[in-house]
């Protein structure tokens, strides 16, 4: 008996445990087990989180001043002693130009994206969730945007502006508000009609905390996947922009800068050359594909 009492008890617990109801899972939690599951997903955020600690690191990783070249090493091949990534046409180390250069690049990125898609989301939700005059007024404005092809537009504001790294970003942002506040319009309009607004507005909820507490919750998934991918794109548009003198002035490194600067030497040491362009190409890149595993992993269908 002293043997037969313990196996029954532990025979019960394990059946009280198998027939207790489990927690489902959350919307969040879900998308998130989706995302670890992607391994096109991670390696991009892997990629890009090593692109941002050695940029940021970059005076603890390299001995040499991105400003300052000797006129003696020029156009070093890569593998070169003391140049892994070889020289530029000034003598100035490769692999510290791109390193700080990443800085500019990835700010260029990043800030007129995280600007246009505050603004953008504001004026699509407002324009969404009100409609009437408001919205023809907002997105009629949008509209005169679209009127014109976006690097056309972006070169002509920054022309006007001048070149600095602010003025890119202020070009880059205005381009990028009509998009974002497209998309919020239309998830705005999705929900605007579901009951829980409605309950909202019986309960005498002012409308704009309707706007912050309610609508803007629930339309921050597509805003926020669609931005995501608009990061790519910026940096890139933002490399066009440098390399037509209308971006960071010099010596500051930035990609599409350096890219002007060595297309010359393009036949005398051609893969130094294309080192800046690599580094646009997979910087883009692993930010699209890390934006299509978000989209997968929030689209939880199960």
């Amino acid at each position: 008996m002293a043997i037969a009492e313990p196996l029954a008890g532990n025979a019960a617990a394990a059946w009280l445990a198998s027939d207790s109801p489990t927690r489902p899972e959350s919307y969040m939690q879900a998308a998130r087990r989706r995302f670890m599951h992607s391994r096109v997903g991670l390696v991009a955020l892997a990629v890009l989180l090593l692109l941002v600690v050695v940029s940021v690191a970059a005076p603890l990783l390299t001995p040499y001043d991105p400003s300052i070249g000797q006129p003696a090493a020029r156009l070093r091949p890569i593998g070169s002693p003391g140049h892994i990534f070889g020289t530029d046409e000034q003598g100035r180390d490769m692999l510290t130009r791109i390193l700080y250069g990443g800085r500019m690049s990835l700010i260029a990125g990043l800030a007129p994206v995280l600007v246009a898609t505050v603004i953008g989301t504001i004026l699509g939700s407002l324009s969404g969730f009100v409609g009437k005059w408001v919205a023809m007024l907002i997105m009629r404005t949008m509209d005169m945007f679209y009127a014109f092809p976006a690097v056309l537009l972006a070169i002509a504001i920054s022309a006007s502006l001048g070149p600095g790294l602010i003025n890119q970003i202020i070009a880059l942002s205005i381009i990028y508000i009509a998009p974002i506040a497209r998309v919020a319009e239309a998830a705005t309009r999705r929900i605007v009609v579901a009951e829980f607004i409605e309950a909202a507005k019986l309960t005498g909820a002012p409308t704009w905390k309707i706007l912050f507490t309610q609508v803007l919750a629930n339309i921050f998934s597509p805003i926020f996947v669609y931005s995501s991918g608009l990061v790519g794109l910026a940096i890139v548009t933002a490399a066009s922009l440098s390399f037509l003198g209308l971006g960071v002035r010099p010596p500051t490194p930035e990609w599409g800068f350096m890219l002007n600067a060595l297309r010359g030497t393009i036949y005398v040491n051609p893969w130094v050359a294309a080192l800046p362009g690599f580094f646009i190409f997979a910087t883009s890149i692993s930010f699209n594909m890390l934006a299509d595993s978000i989209r997968d992993s929030l689209d939880v269908k199960e």
